[in-house]
């Protein structure tokens, strides 16, 4: 049973945090450095024409510009709807992404191999089990026709210290959840996934690190993408 529960922003809430999220130094620095890595795939990757690609959790669309930049048809998704309706209205060229309204921990509203490329960046370290990760990652691994991008946190000490000196500090409610490498790598595997790329935010002072993921060969043969 996932024991997640997420509450959606309204739109006020939405306002204040693109407001607010990444105004400092040290966070525009984590945004333009998360920019720089998803850029680099984005540009290296073969896309079918118009392939159609999934943001999600999406937020206000913060990547939305970006992605419509490689080309793709971006489907932006969230649980609140105040984060679709902003996201929505980034556009690039003529291109605008389309908006659903989706809680990734439920099954996906979208056809089997719908999309060229998943991008669900900072959701799975707010994922506490196993069970949960395990479950979104197959999600994901039957909706996508080859590419998954995730982010989540490694399990790295120097962090993990940092943010219990900030909960101290600031008496913060918020959990971080950091899983080894080997448990990413087993648990993308059993969804039918092999780790292709994996980049640190920035190495040995910040657990986030991007998965570049790549149906299996197998998984791929299976679901008629070849």
């Amino acid at each position: 049973m996932l024991s997640s529960k997420p509450i959606p922003f309204n739109h006020d809430q939405v306002a204040q945090y693109e407001h607010r999220r990444y105004r400092g130094f040290d966070q525009r620095l984590v945004h333009w450095r998360e920019t720089k890595i998803l850029e680099n795939w984005l540009r290296n990757l073969a896309q079918e024409k118009a392939a159609f690609f999934l943001d999600a959790p999406c937020g206000y669309g913060r990547f939305s510009r970006l992605i419509l930049k490689y080309g793709y048809r971006l489907v932006s998704g969230d649980l609140s709807l105040a984060m679709v309706e902003r996201a929505r209205v980034l556009e690039y060229g003529n291109s605008k992404p389309l908006g659903i309204v989706i809680n990734m921990l439920e099954p996906l509203p979208f056809k089997d191999l719908s999309f060229e490329v998943v991008l669900s960046l900072r959701f799975f370290h707010h994922l506490h089990s196993p069970n949960e990760r395990k479950s979104v990652l197959m999600e994901i691994a039957r909706v996508t026709r080859r590419w998954a991008i995730v982010s989540f946190y490694r399990k790295q000490p120097l962090h993990e210290l940092q943010r219990k000196l900030r909960r101290l500090v600031r008496r913060s409610s918020t959990r971080i959840s950091m899983v080894p490498l080997a448990t990413f790598k087993e648990e993308a595997a059993a969804a039918g996934f092999h780790l292709k790329t994996i980049i640190p935010l920035f190495r040995g002072l910040h657990a986030q690190h991007f998965a570049l993921l790549e149906k299996s060969y197998k998984s791929m043969k299976e679901n008629g993408c070849f």
